[in-house]
């Protein structure tokens, strides 16, 4: 018997050595090692019979692909994940189960040792059985029928759908665990055969079993299981994207794992399922669970680059890894699919420099604090030009390259217009303006809503604890109101507060007051309305503007102190709610600008008020304003007619 299979096995690598991709299922064979045997039993299971010819060839497919997928092997890894399912099984609440996870993490050290090549692992019976399972769904499930070879290959064959996902029976599991409501829906002639309509039934049962919470911590060794991530209530964006692919798959529903490395706009990357539905459209969730897809996504956002985690090999990728000088190693398995959400541009950017040295360059987008810039893909040097496809418009990029030794800008920072115009970014140092500057970072419609809720809020103040008889000081009527608000009072109250206007729910991040003369706020007792849980009076004065007061009623509520004694104030500060982006005073900061050598300083200052100037700035410079005293959010600008124009 073992004789016919060698026969068999033979045969079949010499047909396939006549194929210009034999190498590549030759190669994982010799990867494998001692466990080539049970990808050969594969082959020749499905040689076997013409009938199974489709999956002879979905069985070289995921063969030949195989290198790079890995699975966590050994005593660690398993007594981890022992430990962390018997944590989920538990009744403490998610915030406890998440901080014992944390614990455990720090006991477990580093698990990337004990991960290994599934080529060396993986078992005959396993790969036949998740073959059969795949086509099963493939051929019996309305949610897929719609899928050529190639799609099937993509959205429902794969044995895992996110790396480095364990080896394990996920299809069977899932399906039991969230399947009974799309189980017992009722047959109709419109919904039912719907891909859409299946999509959000099971996104919906996972998110009402589950109760998603949030509650992350970054620094946990990610959940590789379906089934610890079918039992938690707790994690990142990441881990329910994985749940709800791999849920869906096991239910014979298309989707996938879409993402970008980072915004256009913000220093963070996202993940998210996309599902591809029976019209040819793809239908991506905004989020996770808990998001249904098929909304509008992102309308306001920037998107540089979108790439599909995929299972096949990109061979372009691979190519790029074992040629490029610069140790920028990329994922070989994801493909660009930028073009599929909206209107890309193919650039070719001019090369300001001529020691580079690769046949690579880079680009990239301002990330911020930490790293100014932040690759995003690989292009190919051409001449005196990079050539880089499909890229997202509206966002500024710049192009970097190595010189043999480090890698380092090689065109000027440009802008890729909505309309798929380049502007280049070059200070003219032979003109210059000055510039007033009142944010480091741009503000978004939630933040300007929130700073709007203190218009309208007054000052007072009073010798009544019930402010029966009460003078009011200042009424904020602009948003641009002075950092700090004087205070003439021509005799002295023990109760000062500030009323917020009527829906309001008397938002303020921060209340000082300053007695003549002195530089140190001036605290009381502290009085006014009651605040929600977590938003309670005393945020109002814990110096502290990210944390605010907010009451549940939304008019009528104030905030204020009891000083104890009639007292003489002269400023008070009133800080509306925000992101605590706006320039600060008392904060240092300094003033960058971007030069064909890089970042150049236009010195540091102190704030004394909500804005700064610095004079004699160059003319269409990217500017970049750094607070050297708190917070990370920062974004570059251009200054144009009296305003920070950010990117």
């Amino acid at each position: 018997m073992k004789n016919i299979l060698f026969v068999m096995i033979g045969g079949f690598l010499f047909l396939l050595s006549c194929n210009k991709d034999s190498s590549h299922i030759e190669y994982t064979l010799s990867l494998a090692g001692i466990n080539r045997i049970e990808l050969e039993k594969v082959i020749a299971y499905y040689s076997n019979n013409k009938a199974d010819s489709l999956k002879l060839k979905a069985a070289i497919f995921l063969i030949e692909n195989m290198p790079g997928h890995k699975s966590h092997v050994g005593n660690k890894s398993e007594n981890y994940y022992k430990d962390v399912e018997s944590i989920l099984l538990s009744e403490m609440e998610p915030i406890k189960q998440r901080d014992s996870v944390l614990i455990l993490t720090k006991l477990n050290g580093d698990l990337q040792n004990e991960l290994v090549e599934d080529a060396k692992i993986i078992t005959s019976d396993f790969l036949i059985k998740s073959i059969e399972d795949a086509f099963n769904l493939w051929k019996t499930k309305p949610w897929a029928a719609h899928l050529n070879f190639e799609e099937f290959c993509e959205y429902i064959l794969p044995y895992k759908c996110f790396e480095p996902q364990q080896l394990e029976n996920w299809r069977d599991s899932l399906s039991v665990k969230f399947g009974d409501t799309l189980s017992l829906m009722l047959y109709n002639d419109v919904e039912y055969d719907s891909p859409f309509n299946a999509a959000k039934i099971v996104r919906r049962d996972i998110e009402r079993k589950i109760k998603p919470l949030g509650l992350y911590a970054y620094n946990w060794h990610p959940f590789f299981s379906t089934e610890l991530l079918s039992k938690m209530t707790f994690g990142k964006c990441t881990d329910y994207v994985n749940l709800a692919v791999a849920t869906m798959r096991s239910m014979g529903i298309p989707v996938v794992i879409d993402g970008t490395p980072q915004w256009g706009r913000y220093r963070a990357g996202h993940d998210w399922y996309t599902l591809l539905n029976d019209k040819g459209e793809l239908l991506p969730a905004e989020w996770d669970v808990t998001t249904d897809p098929g909304k509008v996504f992102f309308p306001h956002e920037r998107i540089p680059k979108i790439f599909r985690q995929t299972y096949a090999i990109n061979r372009q990728i691979e190519e790029y890894n074992k040629e490029t000088l610069y140790p920028y190693y990329l994922n070989v398995f994801r493909k660009d699919v930028t073009d599929r959400y909206f209107v890309t541009s193919d650039i070719d950017i001019p090369i300001i420099r001529n020691d580079i040295k690769d046949k690579y360059a880079y680009i990239a987008v301002f990330n911020g604090k930490d790293t100014d810039w932040n690759i995003i893909d690989i292009g190919i040097v051409k001449g005196k030009s990079v050539e880089f496809k499909n890229m997202g418009r509206n966002i500024l990029y710049i192009v970097l390259g190595f010189d043999g030794n480090k890698l380092m800008p090689i065109s000027h920072p440009f802008i890729l217009h909505k309309n798929g115009d380049i502007e280049f970014c070059i200070a003219d140092n032979t003109l210059f303006q000055d510039v007033i500057l009142t944010r480091k970072y741009h503000k978004k419609e939630n933040v300007v809503n929130m700073e709007h809720r203190i218009l309208g809020g007054k000052i007072q103040a009073s010798n009544t604890p019930d402010f029966s008889s009460l003078k009011t000081f200042y009424t904020i009527e602009d948003i641009n109101y002075p950092d700090l608000i004087r205070i003439d009072a021509n005799k002295l109250y023990r109760y000062w507060r500030f009323v917020g206007a009527d829906s309001s729910y008397c938002n303020i991040a921060e209340l000082q007051f300053y007695q003549d003369g002195k530089t140190e706020r001036f605290i009381g007792k502290i009085i006014g309305s009651l605040g929600v849980t977590g938003k309670e009076g005393k945020n109002a004065f814990d110096n502290n503007w990210l944390t605010h007061f907010e009451t549940q009623a939304p008019n009528g509520a104030w905030i204020g102190m009891d000083f104890g004694k009639s007292v003489k104030i002269d400023r008070i500060r009133c800080v509306y709610r925000s992101d605590d982006n706006n320039v600060r005073s008392g904060d240092e900061y300094e003033l960058m600008y971007w030069t064909s050598e890089g970042w150049e300083s236009l010195g540091r200052q102190t704030a004394e008020d909500k804005y700064i100037i610095y004079k004699s700035a160059p003319i269409s410079a990217l500017l970049w304003l750094k607070n050297h005293t708190r917070g990370w959010d920062e974004r570059v600008f251009l200054y144009r007619d009296g305003k920070q124009i950010w990117w």
